[in-house]
């Protein structure tokens, strides 16, 4: 890829790098150590970051997002490149794991409080189960892959999946304020998400990027993290934004998705 190609990052929070300082754009925690800042660093590239915190599928598509149009108004036929880090947020992913956190941290797991967080994380991923919604993320993935491929012919597409929160050496109370039963039901989340990914990129021949896979040895709790675990510190004290990549975690994803394009 020519040094000087339009490069445009499309994405949630795990593109966007809320916490990795700096960050060049409050409104979407936006950082300037993200992933896409690195690559285009790296190779030279002329970068278009639209990545925002909280994004959905929808507003990659059509949706505008606070006062950001529709993510994909970034491409034009000049883009050369484009990743696509998105869909956890359509299925609470990430706000699932806070909230249980959060209210494991303010109650005993015993207390009748604590068994309804159990029960709630239980049944959102029963919902998400039964109601198909992984299906549905792919699908809304394959879109934004057809869409972007509509309105930048040339450009090379990248769908790069999430970084893992979830793997071998994360301890249930010890590294996240989950128990024993509440702990893997966010790992099945994961593995949906990740597997929506799959789905997509082979349903429309983007290239896939598996973070997930890649970072399973170095979730939270494992001897080099990628990703942070839970506080409830504001950043303002020292705190960090809870299960979300770290800068080491960014800069990992960038090396996953320069290894692709040298492919």
């Amino acid at each position: 890829m020519a040094s000087g190609s339009r490069y445009v990052a499309l994405g949630s929070s795990f593109a966007a790098g809320p916490g990795i300082r700096p960050i060049v754009h409050p409104p979407a925690g936006r950082s300037g150590n993200n992933y896409a800042r690195l690559v285009a660093t790296e190779l030279g590239l002329d970068l278009v970051d639209v990545s925002y915190s909280g994004a959905t599928t929808a507003h990659v598509l059509d949706t505008p997002q606070d006062e950001a149009p529709p993510q994909l108004d970034a491409l034009t036929p000049e883009t050369a490149l484009v990743t696509i880090t998105v869909g956890g947020n359509d299925l609470e992913y990430v706000g699932t794991f806070l909230r249980g956190s959060f209210l494991n941290t303010v109650a005993k797991p015993a207390s009748i409080l604590g068994r309804r967080v159990a029960n709630r994380i239980r049944a959102r991923v029963s919902y998400l189960k039964d109601d198909a919604s992984y299906q549905t993320v792919s699908d809304s993935l394959t879109t934004v892959v057809e869409r972007a491929r509509e309105r930048s012919p040339e450009a090379r597409i990248l769908l790069v999946d999430y970084l893992s929160l979830v793997g071998p050496a994360t301890r249930p109370r010890l590294d996240v304020p989950l128990n024993e039963e509440q702990l893997p039901s966010i790992a099945l989340m994961a593995d949906g998400l990740a597997a929506a990914f799959a789905k997509a990129a082979a349903a429309s021949g983007a290239d896939l990027v598996a973070a997930s896979a890649a970072s399973r040895d170095h979730a939270i709790g494992s001897a080099e993290p990628w990703t942070t675990g839970f506080t409830l510190r504001p950043s303002y004290l020292g705190g960090h934004v809870s299960y979300h990549p770290n800068a080491v975690g960014m800069r990992a994803v960038a090396d996953l998705v320069l290894r692709t394009l040298r492919t």
